[in-house]
């Protein structure tokens, strides 16, 4: 049986996507506690030089630049992916192609290098879509099957991808786990608030979509952080981690309106009051991301998985995580939003101005 007291030193590092949102948080994180840290991305790191800071630019789909990545790593933390949550059977050749080789293939030309060079521990990125499938998942489970419903490429390679990497558990004296983040947030979020201010600058927000009672759960950076170094320190022979996928998350289910009106608000925007129907925008966003593959249209506003995500109840338990990695969050989502705010305004504030700038007349 696992024993959940067995840990290790983590030893060298390596972070794929060093240069992204979670990578390079996590990059600081680890030299915080005295790691050294080796970073491998496309893009140049935005990270000030330290003395313990390898940095490596290169693609990971070249065999030979992941092999020179992982040269005398002890632990890998793999974070680089492409996000596509458009997909299913109007996307193009093209377009499914670029998704698969960075996120499946780059994640297999990672693990065999790091087999091949020794690396002792390798932890993945996943995603709580891994599972999902547009049904209702109230506290789920890591004992929920994966979906076989594919609407958007990047839950279909994140399946294909953990699947690859927790069968690899042990091939090569390497342990593998997977970590399954929610909606990830905080200091340098790109993604999560940019796709909403740019809705916001472009006048898309007038309604609320969906039930006030849907709720979801969300990553804040430095919990999820904290959850990958425990699993990371858990991939030891005996211990809980190996071969295993943990939903890491901060344990407070919330509907993404009301997470989202305070940031809103704090940008000085009104905040919307009528209701649609979710299945409805879904339906309109997935005949619109059809047209677009298939005709030019532009892209659609919203892609059908993130409309998905905001009329249906998807929030999964973190017990197996508390139980196996001793994992808590270490901030509430009251206490990162107060401290990610400025950071959040600040952002809306240069979106507008960049908005202004390149359109030459007021933002909506």
């Amino acid at each position: 049986m696992a024993d959940a007291t067995l840990t290790t030193d983590l030893g060298r590092v390596l972070v794929t996507g060093g240069s992204g949102f979670v990578g390079a948080n996590l990059v600081s994180a680890l030299l915080e506690r005295g790691h050294d840290v080796r970073s491998f991305d496309r893009a140049p790191s935005p990270l000030p030089e330290h003395p313990r800071l390898q940095v490596l630019t290169g693609d990971i789909c070249d065999e030979n630049t992941v092999a020179a990545a992982v040269e005398g790593i002890d632990t890998v933390f793999h974070t680089a992916a492409i996000i596509e949550l458009m997909g299913g059977a109007s996307v193009t050749d093209e377009y499914r192609a670029r998704s698969f080789a960075v996120n499946v293939g780059g994640t297999e030309n990672l693990v065999k290098a790091a087999q091949a060079a020794g690396v002792a521990r390798f932890v993945y990125t996943a995603s709580n879509s891994v599972v999902m499938g547009g049904q209702r998942i109230a506290g789920g489970d890591e004992t929920l099957p994966y979906t076989e419903r594919f609407n958007d490429l990047y839950t279909e390679t994140k399946v294909a991808a953990e699947r690859y990497v927790l069968s690899q558990n042990g091939v090569g004296g390497m342990l593998t786990c997977s970590i399954r983040p929610s909606g990830i947030w905080g200091h340098g979020d790109q993604t999560m608030f940019r796709r909403l201010f740019d809705s916001v600058l472009a006048g898309h927000v007038k309604v609320l979509v969906g039930s006030k009672h849907a709720k979801l759960d969300n990553s804040y950076v430095h919990n999820l952080i904290h959850g990958f170094i425990l699993a990371a320190e858990h991939l030891v022979p005996g211990g809980t981690a190996p071969g295993q996928a943990y939903f890491i998350n901060d344990g407070e289910p919330v509907n993404m309106f009301e997470f989202a009106r305070p940031v809103v608000e704090a940008c000085g925007r009104r905040w919307p009051r009528m209701r649609i129907s979710g299945v409805f925008v879904r339906w309109v966003m997935t005949v619109w991301q059809s047209l677009h593959f298939r005709v030019g249209l532009p892209k659609p506003p919203f892609e059908p998985l993130a409309v998905e995500r905001l009329y249906i109840d998807n929030y999964f338990s973190i017990a197996k995580a508390h139980r196996e990695l001793g994992y808590r969050p270490l901030f509430t989502t009251a206490e990162a939003m107060r401290d990610c705010l400025p950071y959040y305004v600040e952002l809306f504030e240069k979106m507008k101005a960049a908005r202004l700038t390149t359109a030459g007349s007021p933002a909506a």
